[in-house]
């Protein structure tokens, strides 16, 4: 699907854009750093190494400027970005119970109920999670404790398993619509050319152990290693991991920081790829991504699209931006 290619061809354009505002909002005010340091922090920053990062931020003049302090030049956010990040924030304060429900959701679906706190920081944008959510769980006794694993690392437990959570977003949808459900996934049954089937009974018996999948909120332990239930689980997990996400997609690495937690293997692409109706990947088989497809339209856009993305996309069209018209001069003093 074009439409989805078009996507990650979207983010690789913007990712100086994601990283450099998230290093410099990292920073104490006024969230600036020098330039010549910044251009040795190409991965931080998000821009090719050997380019210049004065160049990259220069795309982008409404939202990053170079002033100079003592005759230093520096990487800097502009009052407009600076003014754009305390709305993020705020917003992200508004959508902080459903990032912690989807938090438990996403905890409920782990082997022992528990994920390093470090992978949830990591993956903190592909959840919708902000910056300080790590430091914000013990806001959140009811849900979550923090422990250490026996690696020293800080984990998050779930504190109570609650079975109204413990419905995936199939389950849910099957109550609506029970003959998509159906089809969004394809088991199909081996069986010899030789058996007197038409097409109407080879369809039927394909359909037989498509649906109900194994639930992903039971535990993968249980089941026998590469026995086709053992992989309904595990794509039943994937589809549920991204319809937690907050575009409805992930990255490879995204997908396999969570790896052991959710007993995924490293067949993960082959299994995806038989599922052409549920999933989409694009990128290569080293370097992929796997979208859900119901989630977006024929254009290659979401069809329910979360308060925070649609503020990315707001950025997105300041980023492109070299001045700001009278409309848009209006709208951000509103």
């Amino acid at each position: 699907m074009p439409e989805l290619d078009a996507v990650l061809d979207r983010e690789a354009a913007f990712r100086f854009l994601a990283r450099a505002r998230s290093f410099l909002a990292s920073l104490p005010p006024p969230h600036r750093i020098p330039l010549a340091e910044a251009g040795k922090l190409y991965r931080e920053l998000g821009f090719p190494r050997g380019r210049s990062v004065s160049r990259a931020a220069a795309r982008h003049p409404l939202l990053f400027h170079l002033p100079r302090v003592d005759s230093v030049p520096h990487l800097a956010l502009t009052p407009l970005m600076c003014s754009l990040l305390e709305e993020e924030r705020r917003l992200h304060d508004q959508l902080l119970p459903t990032r912690v429900r989807a938090v438990r959701k996403l905890l409920m679906l782990a082997d022992h109920r528990r994920i390093p706190l470090a992978k949830l920081h990591h993956c903190r944008a592909v959840l919708g999670l902000p910056d300080d959510f790590r430091d914000r769980v013990r806001e959140f006794p009811g849900d979550f404790r923090v422990a250490v694993d026996p690696d020293g690392r800080d984990v998050l437990e779930l504190a109570r398993w609650d079975p109204a959570l413990a419905v995936s977003a199939l389950e849910r949808d099957f109550v609506v619509d029970e003959r998509r459900v159906r089809r969004t996934f394809r088991f199909a049954v081996p069986h010899s050319r030789s058996m007197p089937l038409d097409a109407e009974d080879a369809d039927r018996l394909d359909a037989a152990p498509t649906f109900p999948l194994v639930s992903p909120y039971t535990s993968g332990a249980l089941l026998r290693p590469w026995t086709p239930e053992a992989e309904k689980y595990r794509v039943g997990v994937v589809h549920e991991f991204l319809s937690l996400t907050l575009e409805k997609r992930a990255l490879i690495h995204h997908i396999f920081e969570f790896k052991e937690e959710l007993g995924l293997t490293r067949h993960m692409h082959a299994s995806l790829r038989k599922q052409s109706r549920a999933f989409y990947l694009a990128g290569t088989e080293m370097n992929w991504a796997v979208f859900l497809r119901d989630a977006y339209g024929g254009d290659g856009d979401l069809r329910e699209k979360d308060p925070l993305v649609l503020f990315n996309e707001k950025l997105r069209r300041y980023a492109c931006m070299t001045k700001m018209d009278s409309s848009e001069s209006i709208a951000t003093a509103y």
